[in-house]
């Protein structure tokens, strides 16, 4: 078959920068392929594709559309590989809708090829996976990094994608989004775990999880634990014994604040995978041991990609590469948090919206006061009159109340879009914003930051330990936020948080207190009084703006091409204070050197599986990241025959049922002339049409 002109002319631009990069040995030294210093012990394990594969594990499509799990030979004792397919399974099916009237299998799925084609395979892809910590040596930071490299990869026409994981997931948190497609389009992919992961740590057996999964003892594991806490043996057993089933997580515990480090772990994972390839596809120095140097950023292309947590790290990765390892981003509904709220404009119809540019924290905390309300129920509605009572909600019976909750979430920078799905969020957010106040505060386990614990719980909120069974399968099971949340200072004793009775108004009214404490941490000053906090909370709450300050970008992708996508419906990362001010923020940095591209899907959120529980409201947003991936590619590869898609509003259309299939009719693509749905930026004023 005959290349197009274009496309051979590219391919010999990159066979010559590919011979290149071997060197001429009378004329320059070698460069050879040194292991960064950070890196650990590497582990490398080749898949042959068919009874073992980098995407599925051996499960192919179908596999991963099963209703259950697949079941250990021994629940009490699995194996590493057992491990990993189980967490293949569920970190693919955590981001993916995998309904089959949802697209799964026809728009998207391991048996969608490349260029969208539908085939009835398994899509299982072949190729050796590589995986090492990085660390500083003490054992401490443990960043789980790993490199796909599929049987497919080209040397002649090498590309890297990043995958580093959404939410506090483990290694394989974006193996169904940036994975995926990077496999695909036969691309090595350089995942990371943030310094999240899973890293459960139980108390009763000084227990911690290893890179693979497995399970040892603290002392054991040494410095190979995902994570350890800080705590004595002294300290383990008085805590265990006050708090009995209570656990600790890396996310939330580590005390590192890891957010801090997601660019630069990123990066990392991209810097690991130029080690693996030239490893592989370099030839042997003159030593006859080391390689030469062959892939370099002047002759690969590198897209730094994810969803959510793993798309704000792409765009932190973006902002502080300073090697030129980034070629361009493609992410979508990141959760990236603007240095400030101020300096830009973001407008919806003509019109400033009502708040944009928070943190997270801030958001979060705000969401998990008056989400509840909007929930409903019977302790729901008990957080409404709660709140009521103190004048922190307004209405004369409950219905008033929730509409007065979601008249205040809009008020706080949520769109109306996303007040279907308010509700929906409660538990989501209120999870976050306890992980996070540990986190940004750097607390330790032990702290019991405004009353707040994680453990597993049964059906009445009373706490219950780990079985033996589900600490073996943790490393599969968990998503690195591991338990319930819980609160300590319920009246009557410890209760999941839903359970909770609050001591100021003794009610069962989803433990008020404690996040009215959260919030204080947020803002500084008492929710109800507004007086400036004083003592340990003032404390408290300075050490997690400290850590919030750690975290926020600047918005300068340095003239990257990049697409950021999201669903205007987010109830858990509105547009208004991530992705819009993002792109207000990236317009002062950068000004007209800015190849930002922004595009907003209407119908569309942060959880896919959403696309199926509510068919009237919701659409699959993850269509449109392969489709921002291709853009972003074509645009590198050739950005004159492929520019790169204006900013724009795309407008989905919402099926009647969930046994309805989405088609392309649904999910319309991203469009080369944007006319009445541009999304423009004029100066430092950005504009969405309604």
């Amino acid at each position: 078959m005959k290349l197009p002109a274009h496309i051979a002319k590219l391919s010999l631009l990159a066979s010559a920068a590919a011979l290149a990069g071997c060197g001429d040995h009378n004329n320059e030294p070698e460069e050879l392929n040194a292991v960064p210093s950070y890196l650990g012990a590497i582990t490398t394990t080749s898949y042959d594709g068919t009874s073992d594969d980098l995407l599925t594990a051996g499960l192919g499509k179908t596999g991963l559309g099963a209703a259950a799990a697949p079941a250990y030979v021994d629940p009490l004792n699995p194996t590493a590989k057992e491990l990993r397919r189980n967490a293949i399974f569920a970190n693919y099916r955590a981001v993916l809708d995998i309904n089959p009237n949802s697209g799964y299998g026809t728009l998207y799925g391991p048996n969608v090829n490349a260029v969208g084609v539908a085939g009835a395979g398994e899509g299982m892809v072949a190729g050796t996976e590589y995986m090492a910590y990085a660390d500083d040596g003490s054992g401490k930071m443990n960043v789980t990094l790993m490199v796909q490299v599929p049987a497919g990869f080209d040397p002649v026409n090498p590309c890297i994608v990043t995958g580093t994981s959404s939410g506090s997931r483990g290694i394989y948190g974006a193996i169904g989004s940036a994975g995926e497609w990077g496999l695909k389009n036969n691309c090595a992919v350089a995942y990371a775990d943030k310094g999240s992961g899973t890293g459960l740590y139980t108390f009763d057996d000084d227990g911690v999880n290893l890179q693979n999964g497995l399970l040892a003892t603290r002392t054991a594991a040494g410095k190979n634990a995902s994570f350890a806490p800080a705590v004595t043996e002294a300290e383990r057993a008085a805590y265990n014994a006050s708090y009995p089933g209570r656990v600790a997580f890396k996310h939330a515990h580590s005390q590192l604040n890891p957010e801090k480090d997601w660019g630069k772990v990123t990066l990392q994972a991209v810097e690991f995978a130029y080690y693996v390839l030239n490893e592989k596809y370099g030839t042997l120095a003159s030593d006859g041991k080391s390689h030469i140097v062959r892939l370099t950023p002047k002759n690969t292309v590198a897209i730094a990609s994810s969803i959510s947590n793993g798309a704000g790290s792409a765009l932190l990765a973006a902002e502080q590469d300073t090697k030129g390892l980034i070629s361009a981003v493609a992410a979508t509904e990141p959760q990236i948090q603007p240095k400030a709220a101020t300096g830009y404009t973001v407008r919806q119809g003509g019109s400033a919206v009502a708040a944009q540019g928070r943190a997270l924290f801030d958001y979060s905390t705000y969401a998990a006061l008056y989400q509840p309300c909007a929930a409903g129920g019977a302790t729901g509605l008990a957080r409404c009159a709660s709140l009521a009572a103190k004048g922190l909600l307004t209405g004369a019976n409950a219905a008033e109340q929730q509409a007065n909750a979601l008249t205040r979430l809009k008020a706080y920078g949520w769109t109306a879009d996303s007040d279907v799905l308010q509700g929906l969020h409660a538990g989501t957010n209120i999870l976050v914003a306890v992980t996070y106040a540990y986190a940004y505060g750097k607390f330790a386990v032990t702290d019991k930051v405004c009353g707040f614990s994680f453990a597993p719980t049964d059906a009445t909120g009373a706490v219950l330990p780990f079985t033996a069974a589900q600490k073996a399968g943790s490393f599969a099971t968990q998503n690195g936020i591991i338990g319930n949340v819980v609160y300590e200072d319920s009246v009557g004793g410890a209760r999941q948080y839903a359970f909770g009775v609050s001591s100021s108004t003794g009610q069962a009214d989803q433990s008020l207190d404690g996040f009215l404490c959260l919030r204080s941490l947020a803002t500084g000053v008492d929710t109800v009084t507004g007086t400036a906090l004083t003592g340990a909370l003032a404390a408290q709450s300075a050490r997690v703006k400290t850590g919030i300050a750690e975290v926020q970008a600047t918005g300068n992708l340095k003239g990257k091409p990049a697409i950021i996508v999201s669903g205007r419906s987010d109830a858990l990362i509105p547009v208004n204070h991530a992705s819009r001010a993002y792109l207000g923020m990236n317009a002062a940095a950068e000004g007209g050197a800015s190849k930002l591209r922004y595009i907003e899907v209407t119908n569309a959120n942060h959880f896919d599986s959403f696309s199926s529980a509510l068919p009237g409201q919701i659409v699959p947003l993850h269509v449109y990241l392969f489709r921002a991936l291709d853009a972003v590619y074509a645009n590198l590869k050739n950005s004159t025959a492929s520019p790169l898609p204006p900013s724009q509003v795309v407008r989905t259309v919402t099926r009647a049922s969930a046994t309805v299939p989405i088609t392309v009719a649904n999910v319309p693509p991203i469009a080369a002339t944007a006319g009445a749905n541009a999304i423009t930026v004029s100066g430092t004023v950005v504009d969405v049409p309604n």
